[in-house]
């Protein structure tokens, strides 16, 4: 990205209709093991945009996850995120085709904050405090969950056929039958979640991502939610299940709403924004699906660091995380036998 810079300030010129941009403080963000952030300071000659703006430019790893979206599909997503009142940066501009830097990017505005979970679970004074961050949380994924197909904007993501729960199950065995790992506690989670997957219900916009992790808080409150590149139509508890995951919690266990907050607060606030009440034992089985999932991408991502598609200590590492999601797995099917996996 900086030795691309004479052919970024003048594509944002055109994009702001400026006369001139000057790009400084280009940087590198720390994170993202799936897409880059680049932090930069925008000087905007003349046009609407005038002045100095704070921006993050976000663009393709050199290496990706499969169901993760290209730069355009996200951009959409953020779009009509910020449209239904989702607390995300503004998107500013989108260059889906790679030509100026050598990978395609789209431009929005910095959210200050914090997003590092090991932070957010140790300090109580992020966010407004415990019970505000949690309730804010409940009610920033109601209004993700208020947007339902069909959405034009949005034609790209596809419409899981049948029961989203069948779906994703047989999504994460094929890719483990493909792989050619063997996992008997992933395969048991499976037929688990299979022998348990509730019926086909409402359909919603889902953040997929949504985790402690995954949003920028200051001391005030909530600033961000950002990640976007797994959103999906898809039924709306696996957010919840995903979000209160023990794996999500960075240790913090007994605060069951991602570890920063109590889950009756996350509860209530959703219940109230979105005007429906939760079923508690479907979150729950939700949970040991997100707890599922996380193995299977925790695998997919030490398989990019070992078929050479992108040397990184972080992707390699990631593997490690499997055998105590295994533990999980156990002991979330253990405590909820609904039915026994044959």
């Amino acid at each position: 990205m900086e030795d691309r810079r004479d052919r970024l300030e003048p594509w944002i010129a055109g994009q702001a209709g400026a006369d001139a941009v000057t790009v400084t403080g280009l940087r590198k963000l720390s994170g993202g093991a799936i897409q880059e952030n680049w932090s930069a300071d925008l000087e905007i000659a003349g046009g609407p945009h005038a002045g100095r703006h704070a921006v993050v430019i976000r663009t393709d790893a050199p290496s990706g996850v499969a169901v993760s979206h290209g730069r355009a599909q996200e951009f959409a997503l953020f779009k009509v995120a910020h449209e239904a009142g989702v607390t995300v940066p503004e998107p500013l501009w989108l260059e889906p085709t790679g030509t100026v830097t050598g990978r395609a990017f789209f431009v929005m505005r910095k959210a200050d904050g914090v997003a590092a979970g090991h932070r957010l679970v140790k300090d109580d004074t992020l966010g407004g405090g415990r019970v505000a961050l949690a309730e804010a949380l409940g009610r920033q994924l109601a209004r993700i969950h208020a947007i339902r197909p069909p959405r034009a904007e949005l034609d790209f993501l596809e419409m899981p056929e049948g029961s989203p729960a069948t779906y994703a199950i047989g999504r994460y065995r094929a890719w483990l039958d493909g792989a050619g790992v063997s996992k008997p506690v992933l395969e048991w989670g499976l037929r688990w979640l299979e022998l348990n997957a509730p019926p086909r219900g409402e359909v919603a916009l889902c953040h997929n991502d949504f985790r402690t992790g995954n949003y920028m808080v200051d001391a005030g409150g909530l600033t961000a939610v950002l990640d976007w590149e797994f959103a999906a139509w898809g039924d709306p508890m696996a957010d919840l299940g995903w979000f209160c995951a023990p794996c999500w919690r960075f240790g913090a266990r007994a605060r069951e709403a991602g570890g920063v907050g109590a889950r009756d607060d996350f509860y209530r606030a959703y219940e109230a924004e979105s005007g429906r009440p939760l079923d508690r034992a479907i979150v729950g089985y939700w949970e040991v699906m997100a707890t599922v999932r996380w193995a299977v991408i925790a695998l997919q991502q030490a398989d990019r660091h070992v078929s050479g598609g992108e040397t990184n200590l972080e992707l390699a590492l990631t593997a490690h995380v499997v055998p105590e999601l295994e533990l999980d797995i156990l002991d979330m099917t253990k405590r909820n036998p609904t039915r026994e996996p044959a």
